[in-house]
């Protein structure tokens, strides 16, 4: 098991969460329930993260009720998680944090793991979470070995928490959201990406640098940055840590050489620092994860990963649920559904589905994430659209956000210069019944996902 002890040595018996059904907060319930603690949650909305963790025996609710907190679960004996998206208006969070709780962010739990284990954290605008899963396959399947906490579900492992007994390497998403990576200690980081996001947060793109920058300090001394080549972001190091740089196919200390792109596969060499590794085949065949598969192999091969486990761990690696995710393939139709919600992911995205999809035809849906978003990334937003054949809007999923005035879908489609349809979540089924096309890419971070099933068996 990890070797966190919270709370200096003293691990709590009971764990409360606030929010428990979000991908970080569930990966905390699943690793206190394997230490053998009482865990219990609230969570607005039962999602199926929430049904599988219920499957797994821990208790949730789902309304703001107070007699809902076991009477057993008391000040001296509870340790409360509230993830940053709960405001702290809600009922039961001042209840108890007006009993005088201990009461932990998601991210100072983590933080708390990185300075007894060796963080390998993992940062960016974008693809922090493929990285992340990519990482820890890698080193699971190695000699190395690693505990991890994903930012989404793995397909090689079916969930978002691995643990290990032998190893005190513990791979970390760091999430940029609330400054939330400023909790971690990494022993070694990767940044990806420092495009201006979570401008409802940080209040310039300048700001929003900075807390990366602020991010790179925290490394340990004699610890490692990785951090993609292209990328101008003022470092704060402390004494000793080495910086190595990544890119897809730009000379760098680790970048991907020769690729190749037939039938659906990609192949190259990747270019270390001590060696080459030839013919390496990616697992998900999408452009973009060359770049992703970069990154992950190099941490993994500072860490100890041979060279013929690198090869067999990138070849092996299956995905992550909802980032390139194939949900129907027939000789007419393919369906992929993907998480991005950023323009620069957007345009990853449709770029790379172009690239693999070159003679076919493709429609996008796009479900935009947030209204703040849409408010500071309307234009880019419709500039990545526009790559597409065709594109599809539906309604802004709010997620936290009140609406804002005159912000909606319409605000991107009018912008947009490609065949264009604004519609509903629930009208769209039949839209597109409506439309030919040969590739189906379904994008977002919002509920679109929990329609692909029936999409798909419409479109058959």
């Amino acid at each position: 098991m990890l070797h966190f002890n919270p709370n200096k040595n003293i691990i709590p018996h009971n764990i409360y969460m606030i929010g428990i059904g979000g991908i970080g907060m569930s990966a905390l319930a699943r690793f206190f329930k394997a230490r053998g603690c009482s865990v219990v949650g609230y969570d607005r909305t039962k999602t199926q993260l929430c049904q599988n963790l219920q499957d797994e025996g821990i208790d949730i609710h789902y309304e703001e009720n107070v007699s809902l907190i076991p009477t057993t679960f008391l000040p001296h004996n509870t340790l409360v998680i509230y993830t940053p998206a709960v405001p702290q208006t809600h009922i039961e969070y001042q209840y108890l944090n007006n009993k005088g709780y201990k009461i932990l962010k998601r991210a100072q739990v983590l933080g708390d793991i990185t300075k007894v284990d060796k963080g390998l954290c993992v940062a960016g605008t974008h693809g922090k979470t493929t990285i992340t899963t990519m990482l820890a396959h890698l080193l699971k399947q190695s000699n190395v070995d690693c505990s991890a906490f994903l930012g989404g579900i793995s397909k090689n492992y079916e969930g978002n928490l691995l643990l290990s007994d032998k190893s005190n390497l513990v791979v970390i998403e760091a999430d940029e959201f609330d400054r939330s990576f400023h909790n971690l200690t990494p022993y070694m980081a990767v940044i990806s990406a420092i495009d201006a996001d979570h401008l409802d947060i940080y209040e310039s793109h300048k700001e929003y640098v900075e807390a990366f920058t602020h991010f790179t300090s925290l490394i340990v001394p004699d610890g490692c940055l990785l951090i993609k080549k292209e990328l101008e972001l003022p470092l704060n190091l402390q004494q000793n840590v080495k910086v190595y740089t990544y890119s897809a196919n730009n000379t760098a200390d680790f970048y991907a050489d020769n690729i190749r792109i037939k039938n659906g596969e990609i192949t190259f060499n990747l270019i270390t620092p001590n060696e080459i590794i030839y013919d390496i085949e990616l697992g998900v065949a999408i452009p973009i994860n060359v770049e992703n598969s970069v990154a992950a192999m190099a941490i993994a091969i500072l860490n100890g990963a041979t060279s013929e486990e690198i090869k067999q761990g990138i070849k092996t690696y299956k995905g992550v649920a909802r980032r390139f995710e194939v949900k129907l393939k027939t000789n007419q139709l393919t369906v992929i559904d993907d998480y991005a919600h950023h323009p620069a992911e957007l345009e990853a995205s449709i770029r790379s589905i172009k690239l693999l999809y070159k003679d076919k035809y493709v429609l996008g849906v796009f479900q935009p994430h947030l209204y703040s978003r849409t408010r500071d990334f309307y234009k880019e937003f419709a500039a990545a659209l526009s790559l597409l054949d065709e594109c599809v809007l539906v309604e802004i999923y709010p997620a936290r956000e009140q609406p804002i005035e005159g912000i909606t879908s319409e605000t991107i489609i009018k912008q947009v210069t490609c065949k264009k349809t604004l519609t509903t979540k629930k009208q769209l089924i039949e839209e597109l019944k409506t439309k030919r096309f040969d590739v189906l890419l379904t994008l977002g971070a919002g509920d679109l996902d929990v329609m692909l099933d029936d999409i798909c068996n419409a479109l058959k």
